[in-house]
């Protein structure tokens, strides 16, 4: 399995950033459903209702990944690698 990152900022309720990368299988997940993820994660941080679009979520490369992104992506179909801004 190859996943795709797509390199996330979010502008978070008190006006600060949140910088993330959503991976997913490159051969499952649709633009909208790589937003339907980033948007998950973002109500797991209390984040609910921020714009996470294609101005705010770009597809960035194409990587191999390490076994736990590959048993998250099997799992839930995604994985967050936090960059900053995301606690």
């Amino acid at each position: 399995m190859e996943v795709a990152v797509y390199d996330t900022y979010v502008s978070k309720k008190d006006g600060s950033v949140m910088h993330f990368d959503i991976l997913v299988s490159d051969e499952a997940a649709s633009k909208e459903q790589v937003y339907q993820f980033g948007r998950q994660y973002l109500a797991t941080k209390g984040q609910e209702g921020q714009s996470l679009a294609a101005k705010e979520c770009r597809f960035c490369h194409i990587e191999e990944p390490t076994q736990e992104v590959v048993d998250a992506i099997n799992a839930q179909g995604y994985y967050i690698i936090e960059m900053q801004g995301c606690q």
